[in-house]
């Protein structure tokens, strides 16, 4: 592992694809289990993503390189929390907020499990892209619903493995869209609290 060598830890590039921060670049560190958004997937979700993320309430668990939560906040969210708990991502996370001047984005340092537990903000679109081997779905879904971190109608972005089925989801979460890119399975989800509010 390459972390004796911090002064030429390799970095990775991402461009953020669209809004106020167009064509930018934005670099990330090399960190296990860290997989950018490909930029054809976030294309065709933030094509999905349109009609909500202009003042939308955001929150990016498992924040990584921000690709996900600093292309919302270049098209318009309100506000974005960069969720992540790896030392390297935060420092990296900050500088990019720095470079770009995101005053509408807050980098937070924390597991999600414990960010949700605490929570007491609600949001209307959530990226949830954890390390598959971690297998979390399902325990950030029963954490967002049980702390009330979602407003009706919210919309969950979920990646994970293809070969995979999809994770056991709470029931007011009903399947909008889903599609596939190489070995990555990647879904958006409206929360659907009807009756129970």
């Amino acid at each position: 592992m390459a972390k004796h060598n911090k002064t030429n830890q390799q970095l990775g590039t991402i461009r953020i694809i669209a809004g106020k921060w167009r064509g930018r670049k934005i670099n990330f560190p090399n960190v296990q289990g860290l997989r950018p958004t490909p930029d054809r997937v976030r294309e065709t979700v933030f094509n999905w993503l349109q009609p909500v993320v202009g003042d939308a309430r955001c929150l990016d668990l498992f924040a990584g390189s921000g690709a996900l939560g600093l292309e919302a906040a270049s098209r318009g969210a309100a506000h974005v929390e960069l969720v992540e708990l790896d030392s390297s991502a935060i420092k990296s996370l900050q500088q990019n907020c720095q470079l770009l001047s995101a005053e509408n984005c807050q980098v937070i340092k924390s597991t999600a499990q414990d960010f949700l537990t605490a929570n007491t903000q609600r949001y209307d679109l959530v990226f949830i892209d954890p390390p598959y081997q971690a297998d979390m779905w399902s325990n950030i879904a029963d954490l967002l619903v049980k702390h009330d971190g979602l407003v009706d109608n919210a919309r969950i972005y979920l990646e994970c493995p293809k070969k995979q089925d999809l994770p056991s989801l709470p029931p007011q979460w009903r399947l909008l869209k889903e599609k596939v890119a190489g070995d990555v399975r990647y879904c958006l989800f409206i929360n659907e609290q009807g009756e129970s509010e």
